[in-house]
């Protein structure tokens, strides 16, 4: 073999050679290197020698000839393969040994350079024997063999071989059609027909199944009606099915065309290929029966078989099965038994069907009933002295564990001891007489042992143990009182084998606990909490139990350390009875533990939510009565009084099976003083004095006059009056379920209620949601949660047909799994797989036209469904498997675990019977690796949900292809792409648009937004990647353009620069205005616009930088910091206000100086004015802002840190002051200009005044237009779909705000031009500036006699040439024309 540095690519392949005289063969020219085998006696080897078939023909002698060819070019290797494919065999013998033909070639063993190794692979079908895989370097990176499998991969090719071997023999049960009719004499062996037939077709199998690799022999077994259907087995060793559809062809070319063979009815079934498992070994009654098979094979096509039933299993409440394909290489098919029988019991078979080959294996299981062993009746004397009651199993198993309970008039615990050796267990009694006084003598108290599996079967024991007192011991009197005022009728105690609290605590020093002192009593739907506190802060764990060692959920308790300890409080906002008991507070530090108890009583009180009435409302005629009911559960002692305005009536009480209803007879005679529409509500008070309310019962009282329908049940009504109606009060088919959920709505239509609404819930699927509304309020919700889905799963499947016709029991299912989405921390594959079954049936296309239904009463239905399915993939943990795929009709999910080292890409594919529906999903490795280790990132897919989620936001748009969400579990620190792929199903020829589901948007009902996202077609693919860039348009437009278009990248570009010039020119604005500050500001007016121009420059530039900052905290749509985003959006607004306010107060301060010239108000007190005004209201109206949108989370966007547009219109607290302020400072400046153009008699302030109203005029003048202009095209962005040119405008304008200000706000004013020349100019300067500013070529821009400025001197009618030396003030002033 070539040496591993050179790029060699070496095959060897296997020529199976039979011959009837001596072999004689010279190949070592040939052959690199040459093995030759012989094989003369059947089972010494894969090959042998063949049997005579019909014919006496001589026997042949075969051989293996294992040849190595080594090749330079790896690219020969393919067309050797399809070469050697292509031959027909056998290849009859030529030259010296004629009677020679060679059977088959394969090629078995393939070497092609790895780096600077050898990987030596076996091809399909073949495998390295055990000893070269026990004394050879493996490939583990390739090699994915399952454990105690030989491998198929090598580092180097074994130099004395062997080589690659064929796999195991197996024997394939086949069968084909024959397309002739069917004669009995087939069905007699020693018939001449039967003979015939068989002799032909075994010839014809021998011929075509020759080709096989390890064939042995083929033998037809029988003929059955269907045409003719001929048996046969062939054994070899497994084929592929490319190799077996060859051979099957040959076996049709061999055969009489007589046969008439159906060449597509060929089947193969093999038994040899599945591994088959069941879980436990043992399997008692009630236990939960786990049966795997699995096949390397990459097929989901499972089905199991139970042979004593004759019947294929289906899911149902006690089967469950699911199938999978473990890493695209290993199917994996799962049937679960629930609490199985002794009816279970038998051969189960487990079939995979792949092409033509059916994969099958069996397996046998025994059912064993527990059976424990006990004596049953005991006498106890309470003497103090310990008595021992014993339990044992008549198995020894390892059991789960050993519960002992106990019932009876007296409370007499003990303490268990499991020994797990002997599968016994003891509970030891040490009663004394203050527990059994000579009151209670020969009190009989049951004591029950109960035996627990690991998979849930339960075996029982009761322990009859009566007790007997010594003698009436007086001191014990008063205690015994006590003592029985407190005895619970019963009491549980659970053994935990080997890890018993108190002998942990005896082993160490425990901390010291304190607990709240008050009693806890409560009734049901009151809150309580109880404190725990440590005097020490060193602890591992905090957990709170119950009495019966059941752990409370995490969720109701919370833990703190302080530096003197810690503590723990549990908090139940709304107590059940599964809440009565006593709890334990338990820290844990090492093997220490602390435990400290408190008991709690909930009192029974039924929750206003599970008080019925009836009739939720009706109409009553004057005069006429009407019996009105409150309906519980349960019976308890409660007293109920309905009440009428401030009147109380005694109920009557009516108990109906489990139901009891509370009844009073109403009569709207004696409620003459009411008015029309009455309230009335019944009280329930409990033993603890507490009491609920019920929900009103909403009474019309009427004349009559109009009344024209009229019914027992439903009362009286006006035409077109509507109602509501529980369904259990109506007079619908009864179920043993329990009652009818849900309301039906009728109408008053002519003389006859009709039926508007229907919303009635099934019996079984009321129950459900009944029982989900308790569970969210039970300690131990985690722990029945498993439980829960599966039976969910199972009764949604039963009640499949009244899902899909009933809008109450859809949406029934719907919020059940919205409150249980609510409880779990973690979700395991069982339980996602019972969620998705779930889904699996409320999806169905059969339920659409009522989901339509069910979407015009409440349109948030679908938007909760996928909400809640979010919520339990993001919950998903798999612990065994780091992928899972789960495959129904209608959703798929597909998920990965990211482990730790690099991560592999992360690319799911979706496809469902509908070719229109596909979908990819991809996530970069870069982005991977930002994920925490052990991160599970789930990807459902729903094909029916296009159909029942809404329409977008604007009413026009409909989602027409694949629905996916992706999940990730851990939480995302940086941002997060991901990429997608929809089949294109636009038909009409529009542009698609890539949307997200956003549960935000309308009052949070859920939409459509494309906000963050690209989208490229490519012919019938549509790739969407999730990306967010921002701009300035979005600042008032709710729509940002599409972030792929030349638009966007053009207001991209725009806004950068724009701030680059605007945050500069700001920036020389201000050190402008700090150098001339003296210079410019020496009368009152000059002043105060130089402190508006300032403020105006400084809050634009912080606006701008507060822009910038928001900009990075949004990227790829996703939110890095909520707090951020919240700040930066205030600042943003409080400050683009003030510029603003401060622009609203240089108008006002203008208007002021020349309208009301006699009235000359302070310096300070005009300051005070214009901050209060420049930053009071900004500040106001921001606050007033956040304070009513934030606390429902709507006060900003959610692809954007800006004010809420599509929730609260939020936007508008920017827009409608902007715009108002923009129309006001408009309306000044035409008041002012008119003004100057006809001054009043008197109205004549000095020069300097004249020039500093002058420039606020014109700075005025130009910076409102320019600010209205940017908002006005912004507020036209505001608009769906508004032309390009708007945006491209409003984000020009908006841009470049801070080089307006600079130029016009600031340089164009004449006295800061002169300021800045007298201060930096050298005497040239000067000297040309004195003159007249005649020379058109060297005229400051900005000077009086620009054109600029002559235009404005123009407006006023006044043009003059400047003259004369600056004035005493320093401003250079031109006599007659104005200093505009």
């Amino acid at each position: 073999m070539k040496s591993p540095g050179r790029t060699t690519l070496c095959f060897v392949i296997v020529v199976i050679y039979t011959s009837q005289v001596t072999l004689n063969l010279n190949l070592e020219s040939i052959v690199h290197p040459l093995i030759l085998r012989e094989h003369q006696v059947a089972g010494e080897g894969p090959l042998r020698q063949k049997r005579a078939v019909a014919t006496s023909r001589p026997a042949a002698t075969e051989y293996t000839v294992d040849i190595e060819i080594s090749l330079e070019n790896a690219s020969f290797l393919e067309p050797v393969k399809a070469h050697l494919n292509s031959l027909n065999f056998p290849l009859q013998g030529n030259g010296t040994d004629q009677a020679a033909n060679i059977l088959s070639i394969e090629v078995t063993t393939v070497c092609r350079p790895a780096g600077n190794e050898i990987w030596c692979s076996c091809e399909t079908g073949y495998r390295w024997p055990q000893e070269q895989c026990l004394h050879n370097l493996t490939c583990q990176e390739r090699d994915n063999s399952p454990a105690g499998h030989r491998c198929s991969c090598l580092k180097g090719l074994p130099p004395k071989g062997p080589f690659c071997q064929l796999q195991e023999a197996v024997t394939l049960r086949m069968s084909v059609r024959l397309n002739v009719g069917f004669q009995e004499d087939l069905r007699n062996t020693s018939s001449a027909l039967y003979r015939s037939y068989k002799t032909d077709l075994e010839t014809a199998f021998w011929k075509g199944y020759s080709i096989l690799p390890g064939f042995k022999l083929v033998t037809v077994t029988g003929f059955r009606p269907g045409s003719v259907v001929v048996t046969y087995e062939v054994k070899t060793t497994a084929p592929s099915p490319e190799l077996m559809r060859k051979a099957n062809a040959r076996v049709s070319k061999s055969l009489n065309q007589t046969y008439k063979m159906d060449d597509s009815s060929f089947q193969a079934v093999t038994s040899n290929e599945t591994r088959f498992s069941v879980i436990p070994e043992i399997i008692f009654e009630g236990d939960t029966v786990t049966l795997v098979c699995e096949n390397e094979l990459s097929s989901t096509n499972v089905s199991w078989h139970h042979v004593a039933r004759q019947s294929d299993i289906q899911n149902s409440s006690r089967f469950s099965i699911y199938t999978a394909v473990l890493n695209n290489t290993t199917s994996m098919s799962r049937l679960t038994i629930y609490n199985i029988t002794q009816g279970d019991a038998g051969e189960y078979i487990c079939r995979l069907t792949l092409d033509i080959f059916g994969y099958e294996s069996r397996k046998k299981i025994n059912v064993t009933p527990i059976r424990i062993l006990a004596n049953e009746e005991m006498e106890v004397t309470c003497d103090n002295n310990p008595v021992s009651l014993n339990c044992c199993s008549e198995m020894n198993v390892n059991w789960s564990a050993v519960e002992w309970t106990q019932e009876g008039m007296i409370n007499i615990p003990g303490n268990p001891e499991t020994d797990s050796d002997s599968s016994c267990s003891r509970y030891t009694l040490q009663a004394d007489g203050t527990q059994c006084p000579s009151g209670l003598a020969g009190t009989t108290v049951i004591y029950s042992c109960e035996f627990i599996s690991a998979h849930g079967a339960r075996g029982r024991k009761n322990i009859e143990v009566t007790f007997s007192s010594v003698g009436d011991n007086s001191n014990h009197k008063g205690e015994v009182h006590d003592l029985l005022g407190h005895v619970m009728e019963k009491s549980a105690v659970q053994s935990t084998t080997g890890n018993s609290l108190e002998t942990s605590k005896a082993q160490e020093q425990p901390a010291n606990l304190t607990i709240t002192q008050d009693p806890i009593s409560v009734s049901e739907g009151q809150n309580f909490s109880i404190k725990c506190i440590s005097d020490v802060s060193n602890y591992d764990e905090v957990y709170w139990n119950t009495s019966a060692g059941i752990k409370i959920f995490q969720r109701f308790y919370t833990t703190r350390r302080h530096p003197n300890g810690a503590e723990s409080v549990l908090s139940v906002t709304t107590s059940t009875r599964e809440w009565n008991g006593t709890y334990h507070c338990i820290f844990r530090y090492r093997n220490s533990y602390s435990v400290v108890t408190k008991d709690v009583t909930v009192h029974p009180l039924p929750l206003e939510a599970n008080i019925v009435v009836d009739p939720l409302e009706a109409a009553l005629p004057h005069e006429a009565s009407r019996y009105l009911k409150c309906c519980v559960e349960e019976d308890e002692d409660y007293q109920v009084t309905f009440r009428v305005d401030s009147l109380s009536f005694v109920a009557v009480k009516e108990v109906t099976g489990k139901q009891v209803c509370y009844k009073f007879n109403f009569t709207a005679g004696s409620a003459s003083g009411y008015p029309n529409n009455v309230d009335v509500f019944c009280r329930f008070t409990n033993a603890a004095n507490n009491s609920v309310q019920s929900p009103p019962i909403k009474l019309n009282l009427v004349t009559g006059e109009n009344v024209t329908c009229q019914d027992p049940l439903l009362g009286v009504g006006e035409p077109g009056k509507v109602i509501q109606k529980l369904c259990q009060f109506l007079s619908l088919p009864s179920s043993p379920g329990g009652p009818i959920g849900g309301t039906r709505t009728y109408e008053c239509v002519g003389s006859q209620w009709k039926v508007k609404r229907n919303d009635c819930i099934s019996a079984p699927i009321n129950s459900l949601l009944q029982l989900a509304k308790a569970l969210v309020k039970s300690p131990s919700q985690d722990k029945k949660l498993p439980t829960y889905l599966r039976d969910l799963s199972i009764s949604t499947k039963k009640e499949a047909h009244e899902v899909s016709s009933s809008p109450g029991s859809l949406g029934a299912v719907i919020n059940i799994l919205d409150l249980l989405s609510t409880v779990p921390t973690q979700v395991n594959s069982d339980m996602m797989m019972h969620v998705l079954s779930t889904v699996n049936v409320i999806l169905d296309k059969s339920t659409l036209s009522t989901w339509k239904v069910l979407q015009q009463q409440q349109t948030n239905h679908s938007s909760q469904l996928l909400d809640s399915v979010e919520r339990f993939s993001r919950a998903l943990r798999l612990k065994q498997s780091p992928v899972l795929s789960i495959s129904q009709t209608n959703v798929q999910m597909k998920s990965m675990v990211i482990k730790p080292g690099p991560p592999k890409p992360y690319t799911q594919t979706f496809d469902f019977s509908d070719p229109d529906l596909w979908g990819n999903v991809a996530i970069d490795k870069c982005q991977l690796e930002n994920l925490q280790p052990d991160s599970s990132i789930v990807t459902v897919a729903f094909p029916t949900l296009k159909s029942i989620l809404g329409q977008d936001i604007q009413g026009h748009n409909f989602v027409n292809s694949l629905v996916m969400t992706t999940t990730v579990s851990h939480k995302i620190t940086m941002p997060f792409r991901i990429s997608m792929t929809f089949k294109n199903n636009n038909s009409l020829g529009g542009k698609p648009q890539c949307v997200f589901w956003n549960f935000t948007l309308t009052n949070y009902t859920g939409g459509w937004d494309s906000s963050g996202c690209h989208v490229k077609v490519d012919g019938n693919s549509v790739f969407c990647s999730c990306d967010h860039l921002t701009s300035f348009s979005i600042l008032m437009s709710p729509d940002s353009p599409d972030p792929d278009s030349l638009l966007q990248i053009l207001l991209d570009i725009i806004s950068y620069i724009g701030l680059c010039f605007s945050i500069l020119s700001l920036a020389a604005c201000l050190v402008v205005e700090a150098v001339v500050w003296k210079s410019v500001t020496k009368n009152r007016t000059s002043y105060m616009r130089h402190i508006c121009i300032v403020n105006i420059a400084a809050s634009l530039l912080v606006a701008d930088i507060w822009f910038i900052v928001a900009s990075t905290i949004r990227d790829h749509y996703y939110l890095l910091n909520e707090t951020a985003c919240v700040a930066a959006t205030f600042f943003i607004h409080f400050f683009y206000l003030s510029v603003f306010f401060w622009m609203l107060t240089l108008g006002l301060m203008l208007f002021y100086r020349l309208v009301f010239i006699l009235h000359d108000a302070s310096k300070s007190t005009q300051k005070a004015i214009a901050f209060s005004l420049g930053y009071g209201c900004p500040l106001v109206i921001s606050v007033i802002t956040v304070g009513a949108t934030q606390p429902q989370e709507v006060y900003i966007r959610k692809n954007a840190c800006w004010l809420n547009w599509d929730d609260t219109k939020a936007l508008l607290a920017f827009v409608i002051p902007a715009l108002i302020i923009v129309v006001v400072n408009v309306t000044i400046t035409a008041v002012v200009i008119t003004k100057i153009l006809r001054p009043s008699i008197g109205d004549k302030p000095n020069k300097q005044e004249r020039s500093s109203l002058f420039q606020i005029t014109k700075s005025i003048g130009v910076l409102t237009p320019l600010l209205g202009l940017t908002w006005g095209f912004g507020l036209a962005t505001v608009f769906q779909g508004s032309n390009a040119v708007f945006h491209i405008a409003f984000t020009l304008l908006n841009a470049f705000q801070g080089l307006f200000i600079l130029l016009f706000g600031c340089l164009w004013d004449q006295k800061v031009q002169e300021a800045l020349f007298k201060k930096f100019s050298l005497s040239r300067w000067s000297s040309q500036h004195s003159k007249s500013t005649s020379l058109g070529s060297s005229t400051p821009v900005f000077s009086m006699s620009s054109p600029i400025s002559r235009r404005f001197n123009n407006l006023f009618g006044k043009t003059a040439a400047p003259k004369g030396p600056p004035g005493n003030d320093g401003n250079f002033v031109s006599s007659g024309s104005s200093p505009f």
